[in-house]
């Protein structure tokens, strides 16, 4: 196991749609070693997903951890891995929240999400997965999954006005939204 380096907007990995992985391939220890590595990366650059083209990998594979329904880490996360995932939206409105990326530091922006999506992926055993994911969980792996296809979450903002620095989300645009729940 071993922390990777984590690639930035501007590589091209980022741009590249990343390939499926056959049953084999999986099973090999290279792959096993890539998943084992995408956890500790992720959680020592603080993060909470994280996808096999952010660490110049280009492969259909990301891992996450599991939050609880209030978007919360459990006290022992569940960690999950998913292989060649497919997403299905399920109804209901996009929501707005605040999304940033390992691999473009120190930026936050408003994203639209689904609120719910069904998940079909495979495990890191090969076994099929499917199962629903809603909330803080359903913007997780949207923003993976929008990795192995190329895409960045400032690809998805639709009003580039909210972007900021994370000091200044923080000083600013957190404490506007929190005045205004209060208000």
């Amino acid at each position: 196991m071993a922390v990777r380096p984590i690639v930035r907007l501007g590589h091209p990995a980022l741009r590249t749609p990343a390939e499926p992985l056959t049953a084999e391939q999986l099973a090999t220890p290279g792959v096993q070693a890539l998943i084992d590595d995408l956890f500790d990366t992720m959680i020592e650059a603080g993060g909470v997903g994280l996808a096999a083209p952010q660490v110049d990998e280009p492969v259909q594979l990301f891992v996450y951890l599991a939050v609880d329904a209030r978007g919360e880490q459990q006290a022992e996360p569940q960690r999950r891995v998913l292989v060649n995932p497919m997403l299905e939206p399920l109804g209901g409105e996009l929501i707005y929240d605040w999304e940033g990326c390992l691999s473009i530091p120190d930026l936050r922006g408003l994203v639209p999400r689904h609120p719910e999506v069904r998940v079909h992926a495979l495990d890191r055993h090969g076994e099929r997965l499917t199962f629903r994911a809603e909330g803080y969980e359903a913007r997780i792996v949207q923003h993976e999954f929008d990795h192995l296809n190329g895409v960045v979450f400032l690809d998805r903002m639709r009003d580039l006005h909210s972007l900021a620095f994370s000091a200044e989300w923080e000083a600013y645009m957190v404490a506007a939204d929190d005045e205004a729940a209060v208000g």
